[in-house]
Formats: structure tokens, C-alpha cells, sequence
């Protein structure tokens, strides 16, 4: 059901753009990069976090690292990581699959620097084999992001 919270996202805010659902997993950050024919970096791998009560998404390149002391300047407060089935509950996306559109919960979401080094950025489509080609700023304006400096 994921999948299609993501393609009904798109057929309304993107139309031109298009799920590539493929035959292998591709929930990892190595296997996505594998799967799509791209670097890790390349991969826009989606974080659900937490600073307080406040619940948020993180989308970074594949092979950036979260940098705790500017995460907390940007975000207020540590941040850490949503459990497995809560982060099934507010995004209606399963781990591996968790990306910025067709969200179960509207929430804030932010892009890291890091995905500006590339005209194309491989997010996830809501499954753990479907993902979309997109540039990083289309992403974010979409997705209405803000940007931040947050990673290593």
C-alpha cells in the first residue's frame, strides 16, 4: 500500500516522474546503489528522528553520517532514531522504503547539503525495492524541505 500513498503523491504534484520497482531488494543504502546503477552517495536514504516530542524526516546522501553537534544546533536537541514500528506508523512506509512523499502523518521534513553535490538523487518509493530519480532540489521543493548542514 506504501507504494501507491507514493504514486499518488506523484501523480498529483509530479506526474512526470516515475516509480522503478525492481525485482531485487534494494533496502540498503550498498544494495539501492547496487540496484540502480549509482554511486552510494547518490542514494537519498531518508532518517525518521525525534529531537523531544517533535518527529521529523532527515533525507541525506547514502553515505552521509548524521554529525550529532551540528544536528543538534540545527534541530534544537539530539535527535535519534525512531523505532521500527513507529516509523511504519507516521510514515506508512516500512524501513527500507521510508522516503518523503505520500506520507501517513505530515511531517516536517528536511535535506541535508550533502544531496546538493548531485543533479540526481535515488530516494526510496515507499517499498523496499521501488525508488524515483529526481534532482535533490525538485525533492525539497516538492516535498516543501528545508534545507540544513547537519552531516559529516
Amino acid at each position: 500500500m506504501s507504494v501507491e500513498s507514493v504514486r499518488a503523491f506523484l501523480a498529483e504534484h509530479a506526474p512526470d516522474i516515475e516509480i522503478v520497482e525492481l525485482q531485487t531488494r534494494t533496502a540498503t543504502v550498498t544494495e539501492a546503489a547496487e540496484g540502480h546503477g549509482v554511486a552510494t552517495a547518490q542514494i537519498a536514504k531518508t532518517l525518521s528522528l525525534r529531537v523531544g516530542e517533535r518527529r521529523f524526516l532527515l533525507v541525506t546522501g547514502g553515505d552521509a553520517r548524521l554529525d550529532n553537534r551540528k544536528a543538534k544546533a540545527a534541530f534544537g536537541g539530539k535527535a535519534s532514531m525512531l523505532g521500527l514500528e513507529e516509523v511504519a506508523a507516521v510514515t506508512g512506509h516500512p524501513v527500507g522504503g521510508v522516503c518523503p512523499f505520500g506520507l501517513a502523518t505530515p511531517l516536517p521534513v528536511y535535506c541535508d547539503v550533502s544531496l546538493k553535490a548531485f543533479d540526481e538523487v535515488v530516494p526510496a518509493a515507499g517499498a523496499v525495492n521501488a525508488a524515483l530519480r529526481i534532482n535533490p532540489d525538485r525533492m525539497a521543493s516538492l516535498v516543501r524541505a528545508e534545507w540544513v548542514d547537519v552531516c559529516q
